[in-house]
């Protein structure tokens, strides 16, 4: 146990600097103790900014292992109050939305709201705006589905309408204030992909993971999820994102591997686009209101769910009702 009092000492970092940031080719790994040390300090607000700043960027050009991932996300994991839910026939499930859309409509929050109405019980958890993007905050406002504002907010929300979205800010305080150094920073860092593989229940739900470059699927994402069992809780299902979402990509079927005790299964094999499929009926525009107005008419049965969509929705449903 840590004494208190060291929460309030700044955390000399030199140490583990001159390891990771050696660029490249020279850098190492920390070890998992190292690791969730600085991270929980980096957490604490006890790393000055100068060697946060260096901390970050280290990672940034050298990457994380599976093991120095697990090591942040049990740091990221103690530093919040998980949401708790009652047992009840699905385990829950969490979307993260983080990257919001460019090119394309969001849907993220249609696939929450049709998840939730076969009675799973879903929690989307992301930043509220992002410039140049359009985020499932923006769209949920639009659909009147207001933003949780305490961790009894997420939990009544997901009690009585099997859904609740949480900004980030809300859930996890902590890993909110490292995020927003991307904004000062102009890069990412390492808490952008550990909020992709929160585990933010008490008793462990399905997680959507998503990747962008598929290296990075097999050199981190399903290592982490296959050699550490604690960060593999409650099992992920993993696919390539659309614009960085969870969400199933409407213009093909991407392949979708279901991460649970150890085993990569492959539930969602990948199809080629082909010139003959018929062609998918989707909002005019990618703006919010727009894409709130085509969902609600989506729910209500005036216009077709997209049939990738429809699929992931029907594994999340089977997943989910599967013991952990």
């Amino acid at each position: 146990m840590t004494d208190s009092a060291d929460t309030a000492k700044p955390f000399p970092c030199a140490r583990f600097i001159k390891e990771i940031g050696r660029g490249p080719n020279g850098a190492r790994a920390l070890t998992a103790e190292d690791t969730c040390a600085l991270y929980t300090a980096m957490l604490d607000g006890r790393v000055g900014e100068l060697e946060l700043g260096a901390i970050l960027l280290a990672y940034r050009v050298k990457g994380e292992s599976a093991d120095e991932l697990a090591a942040m996300l049990a740091a990221a994991h103690a530093s919040f109050e998980p949401v708790h839910l009652p047992p009840g026939e699905f385990r829950p499930v969490s979307i993260p939305s983080y990257n919001g859309a460019r090119k394309q409509p969001n849907l993220v929050p249609l696939l929450a709201l049709l998840l939730a109405r076969e009675g799973v019980p879903v929690l989307v958890h992301g930043v509220t705006e992002d410039p140049g993007r359009v985020t499932s905050a923006e769209i949920f406002m639009h659909l009147r589905i207001a933003h949780a504002s305490s961790h009894d907010d997420i939990e009544d929300g997901l009690a009585e309408r099997r859904m609740a979205f949480a900004p980030i800010e809300i859930l996890a305080p902590k890993l909110a204030n490292l995020l927003a150094l991307r904004r000062r920073m102009g890069v990412r860092n390492s808490t952008h992909t550990l909020v992709k593989i929160l585990q933010p229940f008490s008793h462990a739900g399905l997680r959507l993971v998503n990747y962008t470059h598929p290296p990075y699927r097999d050199s981190r994402l399903t290592e982490l999820f296959s050699t550490h069992p604690d960060a593999a809780a409650g099992g992920a299902l993993l696919a390539r994102g659309t614009e960085g979402e969870a969400v199933a990509d409407t213009r093909r079927q991407v392949q979708i591997d279901w991460l649970h005790g150890g085993i990569c299964e492959t539930r969602v094999p990948h199809e080629r686009s082909s010139r003959d499929a018929p062609e998918v009926e989707l909002p005019e525009a990618r703006d919010a209101a727009t894409t709130a107005a085509w969902i609600g008419a989506v729910l209500r049965g005036e216009a077709p769910v997209p049939g990738a969509i429809e699929r992931q929705v029907e594994l999340i449903v089977d997943v989910a009702r599967t013991p952990a």
